[in-house]
């Protein structure tokens, strides 16, 4: 009998999940316009008012992103905190976002970085990827990809050098910042730095449906952080919450952090913290002082 609803699952998931799991990978909500701190749903955490971004230092844009084989480009929106003219001489962080929603849910976190180590410290880059917020298109892996090059295009024209580039992923934001890292394309970041990352369509599946089953039986994605690291040179900072549910450390960022094989990693797990919880647990100020002493190390 065990054996007959084992086989009812499988074959449930192969007719009917595939399709459910890649769309639940992109999480994407739509919005007519951003409300940052104005943002009144459901946030991870609010910082106090001490975070608070000056207007002047705020910028809404576009961007025009098109992947290998398109025939068009899809008009993405970013934010960035900082001043432009100062692009070229500062240090700034590409955040890659995780699967949820839009920038607004995202944006106490990248407030919290353009403040580490002291206020207005760092730049901060951030996108939605089409089909998320008000960017147009659908969601995809290649066109994930393609959104955070086209970010780090416009770095680039403004002046950023590879040198001065982080790159910052959180849950599925560690596939492009993995991947763009591993095999640049527009820029070279120096530092690599991954919240919450899973391992491969193969731990996520495993984690989703708590089944060994093959990937290909639930999703069509081929990311595979897991060995897309390998090809990683650059220093790199591993965060992950013990008690995360959703991507369990062991099975997933665990896996990354074994399998980098540059010269130098280090690795902060951060006892009770959920998935999306890391900074609110560790302390902000612990948060912050970590991932300053690591980018200026």
């Amino acid at each position: 009998m065990k054996k007959l609803y084992v086989l009812i699952i499988v074959l449930a998931i192969s007719m009917a999940s595939c399709f459910k799991l890649n769309s639940n990978l992109f999480n994407n909500l739509k919005c007519s316009s951003y409300q940052l701190d104005n943002y009144t749903g459901t946030q991870d955490f609010i910082l106090d008012a001490s975070y608070k971004i000056p207007d002047s230092l705020i910028h809404i844009f576009t961007l025009q992103s098109q992947a290998p084989g398109e025939s068009k480009s899809t008009q993405i929106y970013a934010i960035y905190i900082g001043s432009i003219s100062r692009i070229a001489t500062d240090t700034v962080i590409m955040y890659c976002h995780g699967n949820k929603w839009h920038m607004d849910f995202y944006w106490q976190r990248a407030k919290l970085l353009a403040n580490t180590g002291s206020k207005n410290q760092y730049g901060v880059l951030m996108i939605d990827y089409r089909g998320y917020g008000m960017s147009s298109g659908t969601p995809s892996e290649n066109g994930m990809y393609a959104d955070v090059d086209a970010a780090l295009t416009w770095l680039k024209n403004e002046g950023l050098s590879n040198s001065r580039l982080m790159m910052y992923g959180f849950s599925l934001g560690t596939a492009p910042a993995t991947m763009l890292t591993a095999n640049p394309r527009s820029m070279v970041p120096s530092k690599l730095i991954l919240e919450a990352p899973f391992a491969s369509s193969t731990t996520m599946t495993d984690d989703a449906t708590q089944l060994a089953l093959p990937a290909g039986y639930v999703t069509t994605f081929k990311i595979d952080n897991g060995d897309e690291i390998k090809s990683v040179n650059q220093p790199f900072m591993w965060m992950h919450g013990l008690s995360d549910t959703f991507l369990n450390w062991q099975t997933n960022g665990l896996v990354v952090y074994n399998n980098y094989q540059g010269a130098y990693k280090e690795k902060h797990l951060i006892p009770g913290a959920d998935h999306g919880e890391i900074p609110a647990k560790d302390g902000f100020v612990q948060y912050s002082s970590d991932l300053y002493t690591f980018i200026k190390r």
